[in-house]
C-alpha cells in the first residue's frame, strides 16, 4: 500500500513539475528550501531535471542538498552546471569547499569565479557565512592580498556602502574621484543617479539611468534602480513595466511579484495585482507583507469580507504583530463595526502604544459607539504623539 501511495505521489509530482517552465521551478524550490523543506525542493528539481537540463536547475539542486547536509551530490550538481554554463557554479563550488574545511579547493573555484562573468562582489564574499571555516587560514589571507577588483570596482562598492549607511557627501566624494579617472564608464553614470535618488531627485535618477540602459538594456541592477526611482517619483505604470522586464528575464526573486502587485494596486489594476500575490502566496503562504497587500486590494477593489479574511489570516500567522490588527481594525471601520475596530486597534496599541494613527482611529471608532470619553483620551494620545489631524476632534468633541 506504502508503495502504490509513493509511486502515485511521484507521478503526481512529476506531472505538476512537468507543466511548469525550469524558472517557476526554481522559485518553488528556493521558497521550499528557505521554508526549511530542502528535500522537497530536490524531488522537484530532480523531476524538472528529467525533463530538461538547465544549469540554474542543477545549482539550485547543489543548494538544496547543500542544505541537507549531502555534499557530495552538491560538488556533483555544480560540476555539472558547469559543464552545461562555464563558471556558473565555480562560486557555489568554493562555497562547499569552504564548508568541508578545504581551503585549496575553495580558493581555486573562488579564483576561477573572480575571473568570470559571474563575478561576485566583495562584500557578498566577506559577509558569505560559508568561508567562516577557513577565513583564518594563511591561504584565505594571502588570497586577499591580490587585487582582484579595479579601482572602478571598488569605488562602487564604496558609494553603494555609504548611501546604505546615509553618508552622502563621502559617496558624493568618492564619485568625483571616479569622474576624472572614468568618465564615460555606465557604472560611474549607475553611481551618479544612485546618490541623485539618495538625495531625493528621482527625476533625475529616471533620466541618468534610462540612458545607462540604452546601452545595457538587460543589466538587472540598473533597472532594480529604474523601478525604484519610478516608484518614488509616483509612476506606479512606469514601475509595473519596468518589474515585468525583470519577471520576463526570469530573475530568480519571486519578490518581484510583490513589488509589481504594489505598482498594480496604486494604479488600480487589482486584478493584475491579486494574480502576482496568488502567485507569491503559492510560494510563501504565510508572508505578511503578501497577505496584508492581499487583503488591500480587495478593499480596493470593493470586496472588504475578503480582505477581513486575508488580514485574518495574516494574524493567525503573526498574532504578535501590531500593523495585522490595524489591517483588520482599519477594515472593521470602513464596514462601521465600531466595536471590532476598537478591539483590534485596543490590541495593536497594546503591542505598539506609540502609534498615533492607531489611536485617532481608536477615537473615531469609540466617538462612533457612543464613548465620547474614551474617545476624547484617544485622541488626547493621539495629538501628544504628533497627529496634527486630532486636533479638530479635540476642538469639537472634547472641549465644553
Amino acid at each position: 500500500m506504502k508503495n502504490t501511495i509513493l509511486l502515485v505521489s511521484v507521478f503526481f509530482l512529476t506531472g505538476i513539475v512537468s507543466g511548469q517552465s525550469a524558472f517557476e521551478t526554481l522559485l518553488r524550490a528556493g521558497a521550499l528550501c528557505r521554508t526549511g523543506e530542502s528535500s522537497k525542493a530536490v524531488e522537484i528539481l530532480s523531476s524538472s531535471l528529467e525533463v530538461k537540463q538547465d544549469s540554474r536547475l542543477y545549482i539550485e539542486r547543489a543548494k538544496a542538498y547543500l542544505l541537507t547536509g549531502d555534499y557530495s551530490r552538491a560538488i556533483s550538481d555544480y560540476n555539472k552546471a558547469n559543464t552545461l554554463a562555464s563558471h556558473s557554479a565555480d562560486y557555489g563550488l568554493a562555497r562547499v569547499y569552504a564548508i568541508k574545511g578545504d581551503a585549496a579547493a575553495s580558493l581555486n573555484h573562488l579564483e576561477m569565479n573572480l575571473l568570470s562573468l559571474f563575478k561576485k562582489s566583495e562584500k557578498e564574499i566577506l559577509l558569505d557565512q560559508a568561508f567562516s571555516l577557513i577565513e583564518n587560514s594563511p591561504e584565505w589571507r594571502r588570497f586577499w592580498k591580490r587585487d582582484w577588483y579595479s579601482g572602478l570596482e571598488t569605488g562602487i562598492s564604496e558609494i553603494e556602502y555609504y548611501l546604505a549607511a546615509g553618508r552622502r557627501e563621502e559617496a558624493v566624494e568618492i564619485l568625483s574621484g571616479l569622474e576624472g579617472s572614468y568618465k564615460d564608464k555606465e557604472e560611474v553614470r549607475y553611481a551618479g543617479a544612485l546618490i541623485n535618488l539618495s538625495a531625493g531627485k528621482p527625476g533625475e535618477t529616471i533620466k541618468m539611468i534610462t540612458g545607462v540602459l540604452a546601452s545595457d538594456p538587460g543589466n538587472e541592477k540598473y533597472l532594480r534602480l529604474l523601478a525604484k526611482a519610478q516608484t518614488v517619483a509616483s509612476n506606479p505604470a512606469g514601475a509595473s513595466a519596468t518589474y515585468s522586464k525583470l519577471i520576463d528575464m526570469e530573475v530568480p526573486d519571486a519578490g518581484l511579484l510583490i513589488l509589481r502587485a504594489e505598482c498594480y494596486r496604486k494604479t488600480g489594476e487589482t486584478g493584475r495585482a491579486m494574480a502576482d500575490i496568488e502567485k507569491y502566496l503559492s510560494l510563501y503562504p504565510s508572508d505578511k507583507t503578501a497577505l496584508s497587500l492581499a487583503g488591500k486590494v480587495k478593499t480596493a477593489a470593493g470586496d472588504i469580507m475578503k480582505a477581513l479574511e486575508y488580514f485574518t489570516e495574516n494574524l493567525d500567522y503573526h498574532p504578535g504583530d501590531p500593523e495585522c490588527y490595524i489591517d483588520r481594525a482599519n477594515s472593521y471601520l470602513s464596514l462601521k463595526s465600531w466595536d471590532w475596530a476598537i478591539n483590534d486597534y485596543s490590541m495593536s496599541l497594546d503591542l505598539d502604544p506609540s502609534n498615533s494613527d492607531a489611536w485617532l482611529n481608536k477615537g473615531i471608532a469609540q466617538l462612533n459607539s457612543g464613548k465620547s470619553e474614551d474617545a476624547c483620551y484617544d485622541f488626547r494620545q493621539s495629538l501628544r504623539l504628533g497627529n496634527k489631524k486630532a486636533t479638530d476632534y479635540i476642538s469639537r468633541y472634547c472641549i465644553k
